[in-house]
C-alpha cells in the first residue's frame, strides 16, 4: 500500500468512524453531571447564581439530544463534519454554564478538555487543532469575563489573581498536552491496526499460493500413472489394428483409466491434497525460493551456503511456512530495491542456529531510519534522490514491516545494520539484514525409523 493510497484509505475511514449513539450518550452524561452539580449547588451549599439560565443552557443539550435521537437512526455513523459540530456545540454549551457559575473559578472548568481528547481520537488534525484553538479562546475569556457565584451570606467566591492565572494555565497546558498524546497514540494504534491487517492479508495470499502449489504437485503425481497408461495403451492400439479380444480389453482399460483420471480430478477440485514433501525442503531450496521472483530483474542475487566451522555439511531441512517464504522474498525484493549491482544472500547453520544474511552494494540505511526499522508506513530508507532511480515507487515501511511481523512469528531474530557498521573502514557499504532461527523451532523432527513423510491428505482448511 502506498502512501497515498493508505492517505485516502485513512481519510475514508475516518469520514464516517464515530457512532452517533456514542456522543449522544456521552452528552447524556454530561447533562446528568450538570443536573446534579446545580441541585448540589442550590440545595446544599446555597450558591447565588443564575438558576434559571443555567437551567436552560442544560436544557439546550437535551433538546439537541433528543433532536438527533428522534431525526437519525440509532446506528448512523457521523462524518467528520457532523462530529466536528457536535464537539463545537458541546464547547459553547459548558463555556455558556460556566460563565454563568463563575467561569474559571469553577472547578468544573477542567471538563472544557473533554471534548478536545474526543477531537483527538475521532477528527482529522486540521479540525482537532481549530476545535482546541476555540477552547483555548473560550477559557481565555471565562478567565476575565464571568458572572460571579455568591455564597448565601453574598460573599463572592473567587480564586486570587495568582491561582486564577495558574488554574488558566494549567487548563491550557492540559488542553494541548492530552490532545497531542492523545492523537499521538491514537494514530499509532490506527498505523499498526492498518499494518497488521495487511500483514495478514501478505500472508492469507502466500498461504494461498502454497496450497495451490500442493494441488499442483498432487495433479503432477496421482496423474501421472494414469495418463502413462492411457499412453501406452493407446500406443498398443495404434499398433493393432485388427478386431480381436485383446483390444477389447485394451479398450476397456483405457475406460477404466479414463474413469479414474476423472475422480481423481473431482477430487482435487474440491480439496486438492496436502502434499507432504511440500511441507519441507533444504534450507538452499527455501532461500531459492523466496528469491526466485527477483533473479531477473536486472540485478545479480549471488546465493552462499555453507556450515559453520565444525558444523555438519548437510543442510537443514525447514519448514516451508508461508510466513518464511513471504518475510524472505519481503527482505530480498528491499535488497534488490535499492542495490546498485548485486545482492548477497548468505545461508549458514550449525548445530544450534540457523541464519541469513542479506545484503547489497547500495548506499544502506540512513543512521535516522535504522532505528524505526520494523514501524509501519515509515517514509523512506534513504534521502528523496531515491525517487529519481524508482519512478513511482514511494517507500512507507510496509515491506520491512511486514517481512519483520512474519519473520518473528516464526522465532527468527532479525538485525538492520550497514555493512560498514562493524569497525572496519574498507567494508563495502551496503545494507545488511540478519535473520537467524533457532534450529529446534524452523526444522522439522527427524523420522528416525525412516518410515517417510506418510500419505498425502486431503486439506480441511
Amino acid at each position: 500500500m502506498s502512501a497515498t493510497e493508505f492517505q485516502l484509505f485513512q481519510e475514508h475511514r475516518q469520514r464516517e468512524w464515530v457512532r452517533l449513539r456514542t456522543l449522544v450518550l456521552l452528552r447524556w452524561i454530561a447533562i446528568i453531571g450538570q443536573t446534579v452539580a446545580i441541585f448540589v449547588a442550590i440545595n446544599v451549599y446555597n450558591l447565588k447564581f443564575e438558576y434559571g439560565l443555567a437551567a436552560m443552557t442544560v436544557g439546550a443539550s437535551v433538546i439537541a439530544n433528543l433532536f438527533s435521537i428522534f431525526l437519525y437512526p440509532e446506528n448512523k455513523r457521523l462524518s467528520g463534519r457532523e462530529t466536528f459540530l457536535m464537539l463545537v456545540f458541546d464547547i459553547l454549551q459548558l463555556g455558556l454554564l460556566l460563565f454563568l457559575t463563575g467561569g474559571l473559578h469553577n472547578p468544573f472548568a477542567l471538563l472544557m478538555m473533554a471534548p478536545v481528547t474526543i477531537a483527538a481520537t475521532a477528527l482529522r488534525l486540521q479540525n482537532t487543532v481549530i476545535l482546541g484553538g476555540i477552547t483555548i479562546v473560550i477559557i481565555t475569556a471565562l478567565s476575565f469575563y464571568y458572572m460571579p457565584l455568591t455564597s448565601d451570606s453574598g460573599f463572592p467566591l473567587i480564586l486570587p489573581g495568582l491561582f486564577r492565572f495558574g488554574y488558566w494555565l494549567a487548563l491550557v497546558v492540559g488542553i494541548i498536552f492530552m490532545s497531542g498524546y492523545t492523537r499521538r497514540v491514537t494514530v499509532e494504534m490506527q498505523t499498526m491496526g492498518d499494518a497488521l491487517v495487511a500483514t495478514q492479508l501478505a500472508l492469507t495470499r502466500e498461504q494461498k499460493l502454497t496450497d495451490l502449489g500442493g494441488v499442483v504437485a498432487a495433479a503432477a503425481h496421482e496423474l501421472g500413472t494414469p495418463l502413462a497408461t492411457i499412453k501406452l495403451v493407446s500406443s498398443e492400439l495404434m499398433e493393432e489394428l485388427d478386431t480381436n479380444q485383446e483390444l477389447f480389453d485394451d479398450a476397456k482399460l483405457i475406460r477404466d483409466q479414463a474413469d479414474r483420471c476423472r475422480d481423481i480430478l473431482r477430487s482435487m477440485g474440491r480439496a486438492g491434497k496436502d502434499d507432504q514433501h511440500l511441507k519441507q525442503a533444504p534450507l538452499e531450496t527455501v532461500v531459492r525460493e523466496a528469491g526466485d521472483p527477483h533473479q531477473n530483474r536486472g540485478k545479480s542475487v549471488i546465493y552462499d551456503i555453507y556450515p559453520a566451522e565444525g558444523a555438519a555439511s548437510r543442510q537443514p531441512l525447514m519448514f516451508r511456512r508461508p510466513e518464511i517464504i513471504h518475510g524472505l522474498r519481503n527482505l530480498i525484493q528491499n535488497a534488490v530495491d535499492f542495490s546498485n549491482t548485486r545482492v548477497h544472500i548468505d545461508c549458514e547453520w550449525n548445530d544450534e542456529t540457523v541464519s541469513i544474511r542479506i545484503s547489497d552494494d547500495g548506499d544502506g540505511f540512513s543512521p535516522h531510519v535504522i532505528s524505526r526499522i520494523g514501524d509501519p508506513f515509515m517514509r523512506r530508507r534513504r534521502s528523496a534522490d531515491l525517487n529519481d532511480q524508482r519512478p513511482g515507487y514511494e517507500g512507507m515501511g510496509m515491506g520491512l514491516f511486514i517481512a519483520k511481523t512474519l519473520l518473528e512469528r516464526t522465532g527468527a531474530k532479525l538485525r538492520f545494520t550497514n555493512r560498514g557498521d562493524f569497525g572496519d573502514p574498507d567494508a563495502p557499504k551496503g545494507a545488511l539484514v540478519w535473520v537467524e532461527w533457532p534450529r529446534s523451532l524452523i526444522e522439522p523432527k527427524q523420522n528416525v525409523a525412516n518410515k517417510g513423510l506418510g500419505e498425502n491428505h486431503p486439506f480441511t482448511g
